[in-house]
């Protein structure tokens, strides 16, 4: 196992929510500063549920809450509250594949269908790089199902999948473009990776996750739930905003089987363990440089990397992962001069919180 951790380390509360957002006091967490508060109180006012952001320096935590737990009430958001991470959860396997990289068990220009024998229709034609980055031309599997923010998505939100089930619903389908011809923001590919990180490793990804991330970056408040449908511990509830009858209703989302997002997007962390993360992978404790070279190398002019985003700031450009799941969004970020990590996790609400939390991470990491 690859390891360089040495250096650094109208509304109700259950069910459907019917009236408009109640406004509710905002609450600080200890460290919480009044510009960071004002800045996580503006998502909240342009429409989130909730808000929480962390800022991660060498030397302090800084982190402040707005909104509240539960929608319609006064509870507020729990400090170090876990969160569904959604796509973020690609960074985490992502990691997985290039330390197999470093083992030599694999080879980032292996075709898929060298490691994963007849699973996938045209497999001789895809790279696992082009799976990392998102240019493998397979068909997106979000697209044979209802759309996670749909009223039609409720009537499965307890089935359970398997990332071979998933892979099979995708591959039914021929190929979108010839792979490596363009960039295209693909979550199918990510569950190929699970199947490939299994069929190397003789475990499961959430298994080589446990072993070789979160274990050793001691990440207390993150998990690879399966087809646990619960938020562990301490945190806010999700909703999906819906139309109905001409009105948004809010409708609790918190608890959902969280194997449909599997491979690509199933995890739940914290702001704390998720800027230790990020941190320490850009930082090179997880990987060689070589690897984290590869990590940050993008494709046809995309802000794609290998399991990662770049974001332009006034600053410079950042690095890091954003990620969508039902109720929930977060971002974390690592500052152009890699000495700012910041966290930003929202719960949905009948708004659009979209440009709070844009003006807030443009201003925390370019500080």
């Amino acid at each position: 196992m690859t390891t360089r951790l040495g250096r650094r380390p109208r509304l109700a509360v259950a069910g459907v929510l019917t009236a408009a957002l109640v406004a509710a006091p905002a609450t600080a967490t200890a460290g919480g500063t009044s510009e960071l508060q004002r800045e996580v109180d503006a998502v909240v006012a342009a429409g989130a549920t909730s808000a929480t952001a962390e800022i991660s320096t060498a030397d302090r935590r800084v982190r402040a809450s707005s909104g509240t737990a539960v929608a319609g009430s006064n509870r507020p958001v729990p400090a170090n509250a876990r969160f569904r991470i959604g796509s973020q959860t690609k960074a985490f396997l992502a990691t997985v594949v290039l330390q197999l990289v470093d083992e030599n068990q694999l080879r980032l220009d292996d075709t898929v269908g060298s490691l994963l024998p007849g699973v996938v229709p045209d497999g001789d034609r895809i790279t696992v790089r082009q799976l990392l980055n998102h240019s493998s031309g397979l068909y997106e599997v979000l697209a044979t199902m209802p759309n996670p923010r749909s009223e039609e998505f409720l009537k499965i939100r307890w089935n359970t999948w398997t990332t071979a089930e998933l892979v099979a619903r995708a591959t039914a389908y021929p190929l979108v473009f010839t792979p490596g011809s363009k960039v295209q923001y693909n979550n199918t590919g990510y569950l190929v990776l699970g199947l490939i990180v299994e069929k190397l490793t003789g475990t499961s990804y959430a298994d080589q996750i446990e072993r070789r991330v979160i274990r050793p970056l001691h990440l207390s408040g993150t998990s690879v739930p399966g087809t646990n449908p619960f938020v562990p511990g301490p945190h806010a509830h999700g909703y999906l905003p819906l139309q109905r009858n001409g009105v948004v209703e809010l409708v609790d989302i918190t608890t959902v089987n969280p194997s449909i997002m599997n491979a690509a997007g199933e995890m739940i962390s914290t702001t704390r363990d998720l800027n230790r993360f990020f941190g320490a992978l850009l930082d090179g404790d997880l990987l060689p440089a070589h690897l984290l070279a590869e990590l940050k190398t993008t494709a046809h002019n995309s802000p794609y990397g290998l399991g990662l985003i770049s974001r332009s700031l006034s600053c410079g450009t950042a690095w890091g992962k954003d990620g969508d799941a039902p109720g929930y969004s977060t971002w974390t970020f690592v500052s152009p001069n890699n000495t700012r990590r910041v966290t930003v996790s929202v719960t949905w609400g009948a708004g659009n919180h979209k440009a709070a939390v844009n003006a807030l991470l443009d201003k925390e990491l370019c500080r």
